[in-house]
């Protein structure tokens, strides 16, 4: 499922006479995949983590926060962009399938192999080009490196795939069981969203909605207020569950402008984080200051325990549409 041979470096030359088509490269050493609409948005990303790094609009505004100090070589997982997140969201030192693993598993810290693509086309346009572009990755066994082998020794196939449309940005996960014997999971997509002032931000859809605050002691469970929208103010690491599940949308909003609309199949949770003034207590962040200019909008399923049976397949994703 995951052990498609590798594609050339180059694909999808213009050709006399054809419509507009979506430009897909491999780049620096094999390490990066990106792709250009006809249209201007583009994408990149990492294959060490399958993170998505860069998204931008066609006017070449960049939707996603990265740290500068953010180790782009494999070294480390990715801090900003899209990480990846499975088998475990941070650690779970009481779930014994997952307790000897690092925070947030492996697969931010894996080779990817990348698939290959698919793009559509729009009828509704006039040039008739390509209007969306899909990119694979694939993470199996084979992929880990010893010690993700020992901590967690089950057979399984990953494909995340990273969809990049006119209007927003897709990315999803298909988890396979190919094994004979049943496992656990959670996993997460570690949004980091780039904004311009978070005093001025505010989060709707998570009215009326269950929280953990993982910041009071003990970690505390609570319902989210009726009406008035989520602002960040201080530090802030809380898991949502909406109440409407995951049909409701999640909207972040700067100055009163909607600025992102996340909406969520098959990922009951959100995790919402802001490091505030301890982003100086985080070596690879970087300004110190970026806090002001991100806030992680995570949706995920990290809410107990998804299991799959021999043979079974799960799947989730997220669509964040962005907004001028």
């Amino acid at each position: 499922m995951v052990d498609r041979p590798k594609k050339p470096s180059a694909l999808n030359p213009i050709s006399p006479g054809l419509a507009p088509q979506a430009q897909v490269n491999i780049t620096d050493s094999n390490s990066r995949v990106s792709a250009v609409l006809p249209s201007g948005e583009s994408v990149e990303i990492l294959l060490y983590g399958a993170t998505v790094i860069s998204w931008k609009d066609a006017t070449g505004q960049e939707k996603l926060w990265l740290s500068e100090a953010a180790k782009l070589d494999g070294s480390k997982a990715v801090r900003g962009g899209i990480p990846v997140v499975f088998p475990v969201f941070g650690t779970a030192p009481d779930h014994e399938a997952t307790k000897q693993l690092p925070q947030h598993g492996f697969a931010r810290t894996s080779r990817w192999e990348f698939l290959g693509k698919s793009t559509s086309e729009s009828s509704g346009t006039q040039d008739g080009g390509d209007s969306s572009v899909k990119l694979d990755f694939g993470l199996s066994p084979t992929n880990l490196d010893e010690a993700a082998k020992r901590a967690w020794p089950f057979e399984f196939g990953l494909i995340y795939s990273v969809t990049l449309g006119r209007e927003g940005l897709t990315t999803s996960i298909v988890v396979q069981n190919v094994g004979e014997t049943a496992w656990e999971f959670q996993t997460l997509m570690h949004s980091y969203l780039k904004i311009k002032d978070i005093s001025a931000v505010a989060v709707s859809g998570l009215e009326n909605a269950s929280y953990i605050d993982k910041l009071t002691t003990p970690i505390s469970t609570n319902t989210a207020p009726p009406s008035g929208d989520l602002t960040i103010a201080a530090k802030t690491d809380r898991v949502y569950t909406p109440a409407g599940g995951p049909s409701t949308a999640v909207v972040v909003t700067e100055g009163g402008k909607k600025k992102f609309s996340i909406a969520r199949d098959n990922l009951n949770e959100v995790v919402v984080w802001n490091p505030w003034t301890d982003s100086k207590t985080i070596g690879d962040f970087k300004p110190i200051e970026g806090y002001k200019n991100m806030i992680c909008v995570e949706p995920g399923s990290v809410k107990g325990w998804q299991k799959l049976e021999a043979g079974e397949t799960w799947e989730g994703g997220q669509i964040i549409t962005a907004f001028y």
